[in-house]
Formats: C-alpha cells, structure tokens, sequence
C-alpha cells in the first residue's frame, strides 16, 4: 500500500488519481501510524515551504520523514524539503540532502518556471526505468535546488538545476510526474514496482 502525505498540499488529488489509475492500493493520511504501516510514501508538494514546514512539525511528521527507512518519493515541494534549508521562508528544512533551495533570478529568465520542460538524466536510476533521456514532463516552481552529489536529473531554467534526486531510500522530483503525460504515470509506477 502506498501512502500519500496529505497536510494540505494542492496536488494531493491529482497525484491520486495517478495512483487510481496505475490501480494502485493507496491511502492519504497525516498519521504517522498509517505511514508506518505503508511500504512506500509519497510526499507532495504545492505551497509555501515554510507553512509546509510548521504543518509537519504540527502533525508530528517532521522527525518520522528525517529517519524513515521505507521508500519515500518527495514531488516538488516535497523534494525541496529533503534540502537542509529553504530561503523560501527561511525553513529549516528535513536535512536529507546537504544543500538548500534558491529562486530563480527574476533577471534572467521567467519565473515561476512553469510549463513543460526537457529532463536529462545525469546518473542511472531506477526511477527513470523504460523512460527516455531528454523526455519532457510538467514543471511549476520558483525555486530550485542546485545540481549536487545526489543529482540523477536536471533541466535547464536560465540556469541548470536538480530536477531530480536519489539518496538511498529518498527520491525526488523536481517536476509534477502527476500531471506529466504517459512519463509521468511511468515513472510513478517505477517507484511503486522498482524502488
């Protein structure tokens, strides 16, 4: 069963229907038991990093995601989080990746980055599985985070940035797989079958 993280977040319906249609049992939930019980999470993310921050700390999530040993597939905002901390805000972030987000230069090219954008894939993962390099999928952020260690994706906004990440059982997207066509849906279900 998989897990979905509901504190709020915007796409939390539309990841959902992603899952209903790979038929994928699921449950949405804010109980750190429910998680427990899933054999992977899936963590969303449309909203200010900050308030999603506090959220967490008040669901008593925030400590359980900092040491899960499960699966967990942060989406946008949700790997965003994995950083260290985000000048969105000024959040302390779960620590997961030693680095922290940034915002687009609003000189330099358009933001927030929204709209389809090319993937090119830096590492092998399984992740990307049965998907093409350079494939496109759905973007909508302001902020990024910097190409680093854990980098297995990026994509190229006035600047080249991590669009996704791996880090022993933390994954993350950049992009909303949800909303990303026949990729998107692939790459949801390598995470369900593979990770």
């Amino acid at each position: 069963m998989i897990a979905v993280i509901d504190y709020g977040a915007g796409n939390t319906q539309s990841v959902v229907n992603a899952l209903e249609e790979l038929q994928t049992e699921y449950i949405i939930t804010a109980h750190e038991t429910d998680l427990n019980k899933a054999s992977k999470i899936i963590f969303p993310g449309v909203g200010e990093a900050s308030f999603t921050v506090k959220k967490l700390h008040m669901l008593n999530l925030f400590t359980m995601l900092r040491i899960v040993k499960k699966p967990l597939l942060g989406i946008c905002l949700g790997m965003q989080l994995f950083c260290e901390r985000s000048v969105e805000g000024n959040a302390a972030c779960l620590g997961i990746m030693p680095c922290q987000t940034a915002m687009f230069d609003k000189s330099k090219t358009k933001v927030p980055h929204m709209g389809w954008n090319k993937v090119t894939f830096s590492k092998e993962s399984k992740l990307f599985s049965g998907i093409p390099d350079n494939s496109y999928f759905y973007f909508a952020h302001s902020y990024y985070l910097p190409l680093q260690d854990y980098t297995i994706a990026k994509t190229n906004h006035g600047i080249e940035f991590t669009s996704a990440m791996e880090k022993e059982n933390y994954y993350g997207v950049q992009f909303h797989p949800e909303k990303s066509g026949k990729y998107g849906i692939k790459l949801l279900n390598n995470f369900i079958e593979l990770c």
